[in-house]
This record gives C-alpha cells, sequence and structure tokens, in this order.
C-alpha cells in the first residue's frame, strides 16, 4: 500500500487586487466559474457564447459580426491581429509611448513587417501628427489606448479621423470596461483587449473585433493556425455570414460563462455609468494621493482613472513598500514597468474594484507603509 503524500496546500489569502491587473472580478463573474460546466459544443453553451459576442460589441462600441472572445489572454490578441493582418514587407507605424508599445512593435517585426516606431517620453500620450506623419503610406497604424506601464490615456479618435488608407490597430486591454471606447465612431478597424482589467473577470480571454474593411486586407493563410480568424470565425458563426458554425478547438467554457456573467452586470449596471463610476474612483484616488504628498507620474490630462501611476518618493524602497502592504494588509499594488520599475508604483482601480471604499482602504494602507518605510 502506498503511502499518501501530505498536502502542502495552504487556505489561499483573500487578496485586494489593486495593481495593474488582475483586479477582484465582479461578484456575478466568480459566480459563473462554479456553475455546472458545459460541452464546447452543447447548445446551452453556444447560446451564452452568441450572448457573450453581442455584449462584447456593446462593450467595443461596435457593430462588426466577427467580436468575440478569443481563448487566450490579452497578449494572444495582439498576435490574433498582427498575424492575420501582417504581409511581408507592410509598413507598420507604431505609436510607442510605454511598453505595451514596445510590444507592437516585437510581435509585428516577427510577422515580417516593415516597422516605424515612434518613440515618446513614458508618461506621455501619443501625439498624433508625428505618428500619421512618420509614413506617406502605412499599411497599419497601430496604437496603445490606454497605456498600462503609464497610465496614460492617448486619443483613438483622433488617430482615426487622420488614418487615411491604413488600418488602425488598437490595444484596448485596459481600457475596456473603463473608459470611453468607441471602436466604429473611432475608426478602430482591429482591437483587442484582456478580461482581467475593467471587464472584472479572471485573465484568459482576449476580447477581439475586426471590421470588414480589415477582414478583407488579411493574410489568407496566416503562420498561426490557432490565431486565424477565418477558422475562429467559422467557430462563432460568422465566417461567411450565412451563420454555419464549424468546429475549431475546445473553447474555455468556463471563462467564457464568467465573461458572460460580467457583461451582463456591466449591461445592466449601463455602460457609460460603469465609465463614470471609474472615472470618480480614479479621481478621489489621484486627489487622495497628492494630498498624502505623493507625486503622480501620468501627464495631467492625460491620466487613467482606472489606473494610477505614482512617482516612489526619494529614500523609500518600492519592494518593501510592497511587500508590507500584501503581508499586513493583503493589499497588492504594482511596481513600474521598464526603467521605472523602482521609482514608480502602479494602483489599480478596475471593474469591481472601481469604488469609493477601495480608494479609502488603498490610501489608508498606503500611508500605514510608508510610515513604516
Amino acid at each position: 500500500m502506498t503511502t499518501p503524500v501530505p498536502s502542502t496546500a495552504r487556505p489561499l489569502a483573500d487578496r485586494h487586487l489593486l495593481g495593474p491587473g488582475p483586479c477582484n472580478p465582479y461578484p456575478e463573474a466568480t459566480l459563473a466559474l462554479a456553475a455546472p460546466l458545459l460541452g464546447h459544443l452543447d447548445p446551452e453553451f453556444l447560446a451564452i457564447m452568441d450572448e457573450t459576442c453581442d455584449l462584447l460589441r456593446l462593450a467595443w462600441g461596435t457593430d462588426n459580426r466577427r467580436t468575440l472572445p478569443l481563448s487566450a489572454t490579452g497578449s494572444a490578441g495582439m498576435e490574433a491581429a498582427f498575424v492575420n493582418l501582417v504581409h511581408p514587407g507592410d509598413v507598420v507605424v507604431v505609436a510607442v509611448n510605454g511598453l505595451f508599445g514596445q510590444r507592437m512593435c516585437d510581435v509585428a517585426a516577427r510577422h515580417g513587417a516593415e516597422v516605424v516606431p515612434v518613440d515618446h517620453e513614458w508618461g506621455q500620450p501619443v501625439d498624433v501628427e508625428r505618428v500619421v506623419s512618420a509614413h506617406p503610406s502605412p499599411k497599419i497604424i497601430a496604437a496603445v489606448h490606454a497605456e498600462t506601464s503609464t497610465g496614460v490615456r492617448s486619443d483613438v479618435a483622433a488617430l482615426g479621423a487622420a488614418k487615411g488608407d491604413a488600418l488602425l490597430l488598437v490595444d484596448a486591454v485596459t481600457s475596456i470596461g473603463g473608459i470611453e471606447l468607441r471602436a466604429d465612431a473611432w475608426g478602430i478597424d482591429v482591437g483587442y483587449a484582456g478580461t482581467q482589467k475593467c471587464l472584472g473577470v479572471a485573465p484568459g480571454l482576449a476580447p477581439f473585433t475586426i471590421n470588414d474593411r480589415a477582414f478583407e486586407r488579411r493574410v489568407e493563410r496566416p503562420s498561426s493556425w490557432y490565431l486565424d480568424l477565418g477558422l475562429l470565425g467559422g467557430y462563432v458563426g460568422e465566417a461567411s455570414g450565412a451563420g454555419q458554425r464549424t468546429y475549431h478547438h475546445t473553447a474555455p467554457t468556463a471563462m467564457v460563462a464568467s465573461l458572460h456573467a460580467a457583461l451582463q452586470r456591466i449591461a445592466a449596471e449601463g455602460l457609460e455609468n460603469v465609465w463614470a463610476r471609474h472615472a470618480e474612483a480614479g479621481q478621489l484616488l489621484q486627489d487622495g494621493l497628492e494630498e498624502i504628498g505623493l507625486e503622480l507620474f501620468a501627464a495631467k490630462g492625460h491620466r487613467l482613472p482606472e489606473l494610477t501611476t505614482v512617482r516612489v518618493p526619494d529614500g523609500v524602497d518600492s519592494a518593501d513598500v510592497r511587500r508590507y502592504l500584501l503581508e499586513k494588509h493583503d493589499i497588492e499594488i504594482g511596481a513600474g514597468a521598464g526603467q521605472y520599475a523602482s521609482t514608480v508604483w502602479r494602483i489599480g482601480l478596475m471593474g469591481h474594484n472601481a469604488r469609493r471604499d477601495r480608494v479609502a482602504l488603498v490610501i489608508t494602507a498606503l500611508e500605514d507603509a510608508l510610515a513604516h518605510a
């Protein structure tokens, strides 16, 4: 008889996830994960998938037929956008004002693009004029709407108005469900996002949208089978417009059900009301941080309400403060990114955490942590 192996598992801490993501999910999203599991071709699940795609159209502000949750994280959404749209030698202009703009350059280059980066100082929004004048005839202009590494919002609508014949490709990972986003009105041709931020769901899906204009210019046989949008569109019944559904892969049915529940929660509150709730919480947090003597990092007038970047005071060890918050208050905030890893904190109020009580909680805890620094 074998000897049982003793378990080393411990109860998980009940964390307040107030960093750059993931956030604490909406309760409805968490409950949906515990519902009985459905098969990926079960008619009940297919109905949930169809409703999820409809609700994602609301969140994106689009009527695009090909709007769906990719079975992968937001980074795979980025990969899907470029692998389906970049033909070898295509000129891709990328607005770079943080880590994820840099990542766009890397991904586009790996798929054969001639990348033209337009670099900006981190903490500043995208300069639309510089971006659209960087090349006379780009095939794609790419930008991050809400730069997660810096807490900055850029004017995607202005880029859409000035894009010319180029396709506008937008990273909306941190913006969708948190701030105004209107894909059709702003001229966004293709966009990708993630579930773990303002949509208030666990990480694992990439909400994606592509309009007919971009789909018609796609690579006919992209190098990725899994991320081929023609095949994926067939899975959600949108490939030909005839509604014929074809098998592609085993979808993460519990995650789709969780996203469905969160999107229903957002729709019931009203999308614009959700945006307003994020705006209020973010402003309260930023005002409160300045009141206790901290300096904000992102450019004034372009700060994200859902993700606030704050400079670490001189003489304070960033990691020690974050460790104290985690151990004493069960609060997670994020370090900075890139060259600002030890000099900036990132504090998120996303989805279910975009509330007044979360503001008071994190400011009080941060004051305590700084007093012990």
